[in-house]
Order: structure tokens, then sequence, then C-alpha cells
């Protein structure tokens, strides 16, 4: 049963639904972990409600679920961005993102980590970004992304014997996602320039991103581990202005 439960993190809305929706369909039960109820509904997904830059409640959270119902999937997608020119970034900025991107994913592994070793099975993936390689006031949210590709290829390397892959996905610009819709607005005119500066000439969409995640988390996926997959239409390849 613990190969067959999933942890998703920040399932309430834009891409956290879409990859809850993948892995139920891949016939995991999932438990989503957000601020706010998870986006859909079903009767093998449990919403928790927690703010996982609370690096106390997410411990807490982490442990009890590893007592009574061990994940050996765990995607955390979580995020948030934080946006301010350098001379406006305080350290509160960085050491929020930090506990949210790098500390949560640590509590919720090394709460699972004995289910996983003893099913020697498991799949771990990290939603990072394409801001990675560098995007203007981005400072704490490029960086505690950054440290995600860390992580994951620090990870797969102690994990690797135990069946346990840990990969990365870097999403570039996608739509129908809050973060997104913060820092354009649907109908702002800069959109469809954003959009035709992409190399395959559209934003990307919260199902791009699933249908990545979806093959990490396959457990016929046993041979790619400490890899970062670039779901950004080709930004990636080249510049990205917003």
């Amino acid at each position: 049963m613990q190969a067959k439960r999933a942890i998703v993190t920040g399932g309430s809305t834009g891409i956290g639904v879409a990859i809850c929706r993948a892995l139920l369909a891949q016939g995991l039960d999932v438990i989503c972990l957000s601020r706010r109820e998870a986006g859909l509904k079903d009767a093998r997904l449990r919403s928790i409600s927690v703010d996982l830059a609370d690096a106390e409640a997410t411990y807490r959270v982490a442990r009890e679920l590893a007592a009574s119902q061990p994940a050996t999937t765990i995607v955390h997608n979580a995020g948030a961005i934080r946006e301010k020119a350098l001379d406006q970034v305080e350290r509160s900025d960085v050491e929020t993102l930090a506990r949210l991107h790098l500390i949560a994913p640590l509590a919720l592994v090394q709460a699972n980590l004995a289910a996983m070793r003893a099913a020697q099975y498991g799949r771990i993936v990290l939603i990072s970004t394409r801001a990675v390689q560098g995007l203007a006031k981005r400072t704490a949210y490029a960086s505690t992304k950054a440290g995600m590709l860390g992580l994951a290829r620090t990870w797969a390397l102690e994990l690797g014997p135990a069946g346990i892959t840990v990969n990365v996905v870097a999403p570039g610009p996608i739509e129908d996602t809050e973060m997104f819709d913060q820092v354009l607005p649907p109908g702002h005119p800069t959109r469809e320039k954003l959009a035709q500066s992409i190399p395959v000439r559209r934003l990307g969409t919260p199902a791009d991103v699933a249908r990545a995640v979806a093959f990490f988390t396959d457990p016929e996926a046993a041979f790619v581990t400490g890899q970062t997959l670039y779901v950004c239409g080709g930004t990636s390849v080249g510049a990205l202005t917003l």
C-alpha cells in the first residue's frame, strides 16, 4: 500500500491540481498539503491544511502522516515568488522561501524515508523553475529554487541503491496559475508578447507540467534520477524577458 500513496504539496490551484489529477490517474492515493483545500475532489484524495513556510508545522504534519499513512511518492510543488528588485529584497524573503522550497521537502522526505527504504521503492519530484537560469527580480525565488537542483542530485546519489529516484521539473511561463497571474494578470498586453517570444509560441499549461511529473513518478521510470527536466517551451535554451 505504501507504493500506492503520494504526498503532493500546493495542490489547491494550478499546477498542483494538475499533478494531483495525474497521480490519481496513476492509481495513487493522494494527500494534498497546502494552506487551502485541494483544488479537486476525489474519494482517494485527502486534503490537509498547513503553511509549509512554517518549518515547525511542516515537520509536525510530516511526522504525523509518516506514522499513520507513509508515502513512497512525494511531489513538492508548493512555491512563492516574492518578486523584488535586488535593493528591495529583505532577509525575511530569502528565509521564508528557503523554508518553503528547501526545508519543507527535506521534512517530508526524511519523515517518509524509512517507508521508502523498507519498500525498496520511492519517487521524489521537486518542482523548481526555469528562473534558476536567471531572471530579474527573482533573488529569493531563483536562489531557493536553484537549491532544489542540489538537493535532487545529492539525494539521487544517496538513495539510488534503495530504489528511490529523485528528479526535478523546472517549468517556464505557465498560464492559469496564481503565481503567473500575479506577475502578468489576464489581459495584460505583455502576455501575448511573452508567448510569441517562446520558441513554441505559446505559454505552458499546468497539464504540461503534470505530464512531466507523471513520467518521473511512474514505477517504470527507475533508471532516471538526479535529473532536471525543463518544461518551458524552449526558453531554457535562450533568453526570457518579461
